[in-house]
């Protein structure tokens, strides 16, 4: 027996209010079934005959009861986390309007407000006649950098096509691997992704990028843009956007920011300045799901010049079905590689319409403060140090004792028993040959109290391992 809409809707919603709570009552942050075990009882099949409405609600407290609580405090592992209740407002309505951003004609409001933030986010970031589109990640973002760095060097190429075997994009040692995949996608290849070297705090020498250019050019290479990284992904580090810049300009070379993680500094009067010279950029990727806290996927990908994206996405002149002229200036389909595309920015404008700039800037602000408390934490511990310099909430830190004979294998045990017992999610990570424990704060439940928390169980299991003993049942 199918059950009523309200009824259903209901039940959804009180499912809902459980899990929203749920981050303050005890309990394990991810499952303890193994995948074996989750494979073996869990009831996954898809049935010949439907089992009616009925079944949802007993297949979504299954689903609840073996996901990672990614709104608990003590969720630290990726660059996203928490959750906000205005944009999972917006993330629930777009869904039931189910509209489609690639004509204005099918989600007018909704151009309207995608408008607006782009409007916004390139006024943040110093493009006073920009635009852009958003995207499916920071990835997409760096790939569409790319892409444009290729049809501003090659005017037509997405017509005429390209051959990109000589080309070579200049990128920190320590840039997401997302530019290796776009490298794959636009045609150059990964052998011609010229990885410079970073300083000791994991940013971008702009010394060794004029190097490598040089050394490039001798290779019979021809540079096409330098993608800078505004947040790296262990460190946090921010490359010096204002030098890499005047370089980019000098050498008549595309700037590309991935600004994915982060690009919220710019709210910040105190912490704006991790990004100085963005302004000088031809393009910006900048993930709200990760500092902003707006549910997956929210991302933008921000351009100086928006022509150059238009004609990179000339290919909907085709489809008369889709797109007319009378509405040729506000059809957001023309600026994008997708046709069919979600609402993502009515989760984030419901967010900044409840915040504001101010609040943007506060939450940017307290992140920071309390990376410093943790910092400050691990330092003051005999047991723990700090591994890198710390430039954003990126916290890079690990266990040590004179008595552990390997360091890296002891770290990866920590980490492993933290996963184990279901307490903490902080990623393991590797600086050179170091392997590290990286926790990020941007989760706004986290607290001080739950971050001396994890300190404790940190060096709970240290101790435990360097004393032979064994984990916990």
């Amino acid at each position: 027996m199918d059950l009523d809409a309200a009824t259903f809707i209901d039940e959804i919603a009180a499912r809902l209010l459980d899990h929203v709570q749920a981050k303050d009552r005890p309990g394990r942050l991810s499952p303890s079934a193994s995948l074996a075990s989750m494979r073996r009882t869990l009831d996954l099949g898809l049935p010949l005959e439907g089992f009616g409405t009925d079944s949802v609600l007993d297949d979504l407290d299954t689903y609840l009861a073996n996901s990672v609580k990614t709104n608990r405090p003590e969720f630290m592992n990726p660059l996203w986390g928490g959750l906000s209740l205005p944009a999972l407002a917006g993330e629930i309505i777009a869904a039931a309007t189910n509209n489609s951003m690639y004509t204005y004609e099918l989600s007018p409001v909704a151009t309207l407000i995608e408008q607006t933030l782009i409007k916004r986010m390139n006024e943040l970031v110093g493009f006073s006649d920009g635009f852009g589109t958003f995207t499916t990640g920071g990835s997409n973002g760096n790939m569409l950098g790319m892409l444009c760095a290729r049809e501003k060097h090659l005017p037509g190429s997405t017509k005429t096509g390209f051959d990109g075997r000589n080309m070579a994009v200049f990128v920190s040692a320590e840039a997401h691997y997302s530019v290796l995949m776009s490298s794959n996608v636009i045609g150059i290849g990964h052998q011609n992704i010229i990885k410079v070297a970073c300083d000791e705090h994991g940013r971008m020498r702009p010394d060794r990028l004029m190097e490598e250019l040089e050394f490039a050019r001798q290779e019979g290479l021809v540079p096409l843009c330098i993608v800078a990284t505004a947040g790296t992904t262990v460190r946090g580090a921010f490359d010096p956007i204002d030098e890499l810049a005047d370089i980019a300009h000098r050498e008549g070379l595309w700037l590309h920011v991935d600004a994915a993680w982060g690009g919220a500094c710019v709210f910040s009067t105190t912490h704006a300045s991790l990004m100085a010279g963005v302004e000088k950029a031809d393009s910006v990727c900048w993930d709200a799901h990760k500092m902003m806290s707006v549910p997956l996927m929210c991302s933008v990908f921000l351009i100086k010049e928006p022509e150059v994206l238009r004609r990179l996405c000339d290919h909907v002149s085709v489809a008369h079905y889709l797109f007319h002229s009378e509405a040729a200036l506000d059809d957001l389909g023309r600026y994008s590689l997708q046709c069919a595309r979600r609402n993502d920015a009515l989760k984030l404008w419901i967010e900044w319409r409840v915040r504001g700039d101010a609040g943007w800037a506060t939450m940017v602000d307290q992140h920071m403060a309390d990376a410093d408390h943790l910092q400050a934490s691990i330092n003051e511990h005999p047991s723990l140090e700090m591994m890198s310099e710390r430039m954003w909430t990126n916290v890079c830190f690990r266990y040590t004792n004179p008595e552990a004979e390997d360091l890296n294998k002891l770290n990866a045990e920590i980490r492993h028993r933290l996963i184990q017992e279901g307490s903490f999610m902080v990623s393991r990570s590797n600086i050179g040959e170091d392997v590290i424990l990286r926790m990020v704060l941007v989760n706004q439940n986290v607290t001080r109290s739950s971050l001396k928390r994890f300190l404790d169980r940190v060096v709970h299991h240290g101790d435990e391992i360097c004393r032979g003993l064994p984990a916990e049942a």
